[in-house]
């Protein structure tokens, strides 16, 4: 099957990332919420649109993941393509500013859509890539990543178009975007023919020492009965988590650590503003690629193990370094780069444990603890930053992601 003539696999890393690149949208919820307050709304209100999307983002691609199969991912990424594209259009279409449109349109409709899509491109990456799943995988997230940056941009300093076409329109020209950019990245969304493989590609590369073929693949019941998902499932809480509370709060902990150090609001709010918009931004985007690079050679867990080390002590001294320029640059750098490297690392060790075919299936559930992460976090660190004990939040979450360095640790390969 090696030298049958099939798509071009390269076709698929271009159809991951222009898929990805529309997904990323849900990250830039934020560049939107200043309109919005301006507006009237209340600074809790346009968190629920962000939440409400997460929850939504999370349900839907476990729904999806039990699709995939009979409907097939081309269809499947086309359909959240529309979803998404056709949410974010109709909430420009009525205004761009009521509560309850925005909350169900760009909420509940969009984070559909992005869990409708989402899984695809690292379902359908893993099967044309074998040899490098951690390089697909990072390079297809990537995208959700750095779209986040280009959206931000696009409405915002470099395209100015909440500025020139007011929020509704903008929400009209971004829906138009996302549905064209994720239906034209669907048509490149095929498994490959049945028993093919990449020029030289043997199965016993996958992981040294794995268990035989049949008892690598699991159902997604078969995995959900193993204790090894619960500990790659808490781990992934952990550092989601700690990650999404530190998104949370990136700009206003440090804007009150550097005021306190004596710098004026304007200076603080510039650099905190660089510290997210910039340095966290950019590596997080990063540490997708890097990460999943770094997996092919050092191995999931491995890498998931150090990512996870290194993220619990960088989270807990953010409390001394939130407060200087230049060790805040640092902090939300690795910060960033580490969270980024969750979306290259788990979808991967679910593969590796649990069996690279049903991985679009397994994989939702594991995602779960995204949503669970999500509103952990952020609330941890909104409860604590109200009592004035935002050091605290950051150690109890550093900790937390040191927990899941030992759950990691205790991962081993699963059997039926």
């Amino acid at each position: 099957m090696e030298n049958q003539k099939v798509m071009n696999r390269g076709l698929v890393v271009v159809g991951a990332i222009l898929i990805q690149l529309a997904l990323g949208a849900i990250y830039a919820w934020s560049v939107f919420t200043p309109s919005l307050v301006a507006d009237g709304w209340a600074k809790s209100e346009t968190q629920w649109v962000f939440a409400i999307g997460l929850a939504s983002f999370a349900v839907f691609m476990v729904f999806a993941g039990k699709k995939l199969a009979s409907w097939g991912p081309q269809r499947l990424a086309i359909i959240g393509g529309i979803i998404l594209g056709v949410g974010y259009f109709l909430a420009g279409l009525l205004g761009g500013t009521d509560f309850w449109a925005l909350l169900l349109l760009i909420g509940l409709v969009g984070g559909a859509g992005i869990g409708f899509a989402y899984v695809v491109p690292i379902a359908v990456g893993m099967r044309w890539f074998p040899d490098k799943k951690g390089m697909i995988t990072g390079l297809a997230v990537a995208g959700f990543g750095f779209g986040a940056l280009l959206w931000v941009k696009l409405a915002g300093a470099w395209g100015h178009l909440i500025a020139n076409m007011g929020l509704s329109n903008t929400f009209m020209a971004y829906g138009i975007a996302f549905a064209v950019m994720v239906i034209i990245g669907g048509l490149w969304m095929k498994f490959p023919p049945a028993g093919w493989k990449p020029a030289g590609y043997e199965e016993t590369q996958i992981t040294p020492g794995a268990v035989k073929k049949d008892e690598r693949e699991f159902s997604s019941t078969e995995m959900l009965g193993k204790v090894q998902f619960y500990l790659i499932f808490l781990t992934f809480v952990f550092s989601a988590g700690a990650g999404l509370m530190s998104i949370g709060l990136m700009k206003l902990y440090p804007m009150e650590a550097l005021q306190a150090n004596g710098l004026s609001e304007l200076e603080a709010s510039a650099i905190a503003g660089t510290a997210m918009a910039v340095f966290f931004s950019l590596a997080n985007g990063l540490g997708r690629i890097l990460w999943g690079m770094l997996s092919d050679k050092l191995g999931r867990k491995t890498s998931i193990i150090t990512m996870t080390a290194i993220q619990g002590i960088v989270v807990i001294l953010f409390t001394f370094m939130a407060g200087n320029e230049y060790l805040l640059y640092l902090g939300a750098t690795l910060i960033g780069f580490n969270f980024g490297g969750n979306f290259a690392l788990f979808p991967t060790i679910t593969a590796d444990t649990f069996g690279s075919k049903n991985v679009g299936q397994n994989y939702p559930w594991v995602f779960l603890a995204y949503g669970f992460g999500g509103i952990i976090g952020p609330i941890l660190g909104g409860k604590l930053g109200d009592i004035g004990n935002f050091p605290l939040a950051f150690t109890i979450a550093g900790i937390a992601v040191l927990v899941g360095t030992v759950l990691t640790i205790m991962v081993k390969p699963a059997k039926k």
